[in-house]
Formats: C-alpha cells, sequence, structure tokens
C-alpha cells in the first residue's frame, strides 16, 4: 500500500505513520517538519501546505491519503490537488463535533455543530468534514476520536493522574457520581486507522474506546501507581469558586466534564468496533503513560492539571470550611 499522509511528525501523527510502516507501507509524508522528523522508513517531503505548488511533488496516485488537518485553507487544496488520484482517504476529525453532549450511547447519527465559526475547533472540522464529502463519496472514511491518550500526549490530560496518583494523598478529585472517562490509546486508534484503509472502509465511525465510570478510572490508576491515600470528592460548585477549571488546561482537573456534558465520554463504540477497531484495557494504557510521566518527570510544568501548591491550596480552603 502507498499512503501519503499530510502532517506525521505530530505525537499523533508519528503513531498513525509507525503503525502503517509496520504493516509494510510505502509511507510518504507531507510537513512542514517543524514538530519533529518522520519515523525511520518513512519519507518526508517539506512543504508548506499554504504555499503555491505545495503537492507538485506528492502529485500520483495513492492506495491510501491521510488528512490530520482541521483547517479548510489546509483540506480544501489538498482534496484539489489530490482527491482525484486517491482510492481512499481518511479525515482524523474528532468526537467534539457533536452538537449536545447529554445523550448516553449516542451514535455517528446524532446531530453536529453548525460551522458558523471557523475559528473554533469543532466547527472548522465539520467544515472539513463536508468537503471532503462533497469531494470523495464512498471513498471517505472519517474517524471521529474521542480523548486521545498515550505515551507523550502533549495536552496531559491524562497524564495528570497517573502522575499525581504516584505521589502521596490527599488527593483532589471531582465528585465521581455520573461522570465518566472515555479514551482511546494513540496506539489503538493507529492501528485502527491502518487496519481501516486497508480494507477501504467509508462512512463515519466515533474512534472512542469503552465508557468508564470516573470512579472506576481513578480505581485502575490507583492500582496502576499503588496509591492508597485518600481521594477527596469535592462538588463541582464548589471547586468552581475556587478557580478550577474543567477537563483541561492550567489549574484543571482533567477529565472533568460538567454533569450536564457527562454523554461526553459515553459516545458509542459500537461502529468502531464493526469496522475493526481494538483498544487496549485501561490498566495498560495508565501502565505505560506512568512509564512515560517518570521519564518526562513527575514535578514537571505541566499544559494540564493542578500544581501541588495549588491543589494543597484549594484542600486546605475545602476542609477550612467543612470544619467550621
Amino acid at each position: 500500500m502507498r499512503a501519503l499522509v499530510l502532517g506525521g511528525t505530530g505525537w499523533a501523527g508519528r503513531a498513525v505513520v509507525e503503525h502503517l510502516l509496520e504493516g509494510g507501507a510505502e509511507v510518504t509524508c507531507l510537513a512542514r517538519g517543524e514538530s519533529g522528523t518522520v519515523p525511520e522508513g518513512a519519507r518526508l517531503v517539506r512543504a508548506d501546505r499554504l504555499s503555491p505548488g505545495a503537492y507538485k511533488a506528492v502529485h500520483g496516485e495513492w492506495d491510501e491519503v491521510i488528512e490530520l488537518s482541521h483547517e479548510l485553507d489546509l483540506v480544501e487544496p489538498a482534496l484539489d490537488a489530490l482527491a482525484d488520484a486517491a482510492a481512499h482517504w481518511t479525515l482524523v476529525s474528532t468526537a467534539s463535533v457533536y452538537a449536545r453532549n447529554d445523550e448516553p450511547g449516542a451514535d455517528e447519527t446524532a446531530d453536529v455543530v453548525e460551522p458558523t465559526d471557523l475559528s473554533k475547533y469543532a466547527d472548522a472540522k465539520v467544515a472539513a468534514e463536508r468537503s471532503s464529502a462533497a469531494r470523495l463519496g464512498s471513498r471517505l472514511l472519517i474517524g471521529r476520536p474521542g480523548l486521545i491518550v498515550g505515551p507523550g500526549d502533549p495536552s496531559d490530560r491524562f497524564g495528570y493522574w497517573p502522575a499525581r496518583l504516584s505521589g502521596t494523598g490527599p488527593v483532589l478529585t471531582p465528585t465521581t457520581s455520573g461522570r465518566f472517562v472515555q479514551v482511546i490509546d494513540v496506539a489503538d486508534l493507529a492501528a485502527w486507522i491502518g487496519q481501516a484503509a486497508r480494507a477501504g472502509h467509508s462512512g463515519v465511525v466515533n474512534a472512542v474506546g469503552e465508557s468508564v465510570a470516573l470512579a472506576d478510572f481513578l480505581r485502575t490508576v490507583a492500582s496502576v501507581t499503588g496509591f492508597n491515600g485518600e481521594l477527596v470528592e469535592v462538588e463541582d460548585s464548589e471547586l468552581l469558586a475556587h478557580a478550577v477549571r474543567y477537563w483541561a488546561g492550567p489549574r484543571s482537573l482533567p477529565l472533568w466534564l460538567p454533569l450536564s456534558d457527562a454523554a461526553f465520554a459515553q459516545r458509542s463504540s459500537c461502529a468502531f468496533s464493526r469496522t475493526g477497531g481494538r483498544v487496549r484495557p485501561l490498566g495498560a494504557t495508565a501502565r505505560s503513560v506512568l512509564e512515560d510521566e517518570r521519564a518526562r518527570s513527575l514535578d514537571r510544568v505541566r499544559r494540564s492539571g493542578l500544581s501541588a501548591s495549588e491543589e494543597r491550596a484549594v484542600l486546605r480552603q475545602v476542609r477550612r470550611r467543612t470544619s467550621r
């Protein structure tokens, strides 16, 4: 299989390329190369995709083209240059395209946002999906991953918990009742993309793993790390009052979602399984992430999560209030 990856030097893109190579594909990556180089065995064509003639060096027939971008000014020129000669095309989209997050078990037929503001990630992905579908028809597979996790994840969302639960308690958490975690290991996503490309699958697929209760997620991670301290569950209103943020970013409790959006982590994975998708046990991902977190330093500054001092301050304030 001759595969062209539009990208391939970033974290998830490299994983896709590595899997394609392991499967015996001849892989070319078109990228600026600013995020790094490509895995050994792949060919890198350096190009700025916004420049005229960016696709000149990769014109020709491809068994598979994989598009990782969400920006229309990158997606549409690629379609113009390459779609006619591509036997199969995979667009890596996102589960964030859905308009509602209050429908547990919702599948790919659920309504998506209207792309009225292309500066928003979800809107831009919907626009990319629609442009790709109009041009490619039955040759297009749209994968909508949920939260992608694994060693090297630059967002630090999943990794915060193995790192934090490697230490001592007490550990601040949101209330767990009615909350879920749904992730896909980057290696499992890459394996599915490669397998689906070889099989020629088309349509729209939620590339998501098993939905796990937040309490079970924390127990699994604690088992992996050997944590036996106290988990202090705090109500949303109080966390917000102490300027703790949802989901991701500085001063956040990663993976914490409002209860009104709990179904974001409860998407149907039936189509993913039907098209060959397989996911490793959550504990296996947690172990590999823990090893990576230790290699990168458990005490490093993170893009997501509470610092040790921030967590201690919130816990002091919470306990001061409850002791009155």
